[in-house]
């Protein structure tokens, strides 16, 4: 585990119909989202490396398997430098919280393409997305000693 991540495991409450999980509670979880938006990656391709110097990212595993890395770089941190993995996805929905600090990365795994749901909890490029975007980007530095694989 890396200190301030959270993994939350979803509930698929099934009937006929099919299914319902709650992702987001606010009695559950200490965070307030500011926006949410919902992405599609297909098999092969990978989101990320990057940081985020003040944001958090909230994502929901939904559809497809995903392998998720994560990579404490907060200096003083019990887990500094040490990057953990979770295979997550359709069948094992979760719910993780990524803080500033901890680079993250996620690879759709399955043969179909995956769907996940983030709810950061700062809005991307500011209000009227005017500001600055905060993004340390891991994936464009060559000796990054970060591990995608």
């Amino acid at each position: 585990m890396i200190d301030g991540v959270i993994v939350k495991p979803l509930t698929l409450n099934s009937d006929q119909r099919g299914w319902l999980a709650e992702i987001y509670r606010n009695d559950e979880i200490d965070y307030r989202p500011a926006m949410s938006y919902v992405s599609q990656t297909m098999p092969g391709a990978v989101r990320g490396p990057h940081e985020h110097a003040k944001q958090s990212d909230c994502f929901v595993f939904l559809f497809g398997k995903f392998r998720l890395f994560l990579w404490d770089n907060r200096k003083g941190a019990a887990n500094f430098r040490k990057q953990v993995t979770y295979d997550l996805g359709e069948h094992n929905p979760m719910l993780v919280v990524v803080p500033p600090g901890v680079v993250h990365a996620y690879k759709c795994i399955s043969t179909t393409p995956g769907v996940t749901v983030n709810l950061p909890d700062q809005l991307y490029a500011g209000k009227g997305k005017k500001g600055e975007i905060d993004e340390i980007r891991w994936e464009i530095m060559p000796d990054s000693p970060f591990k995608v694989e």
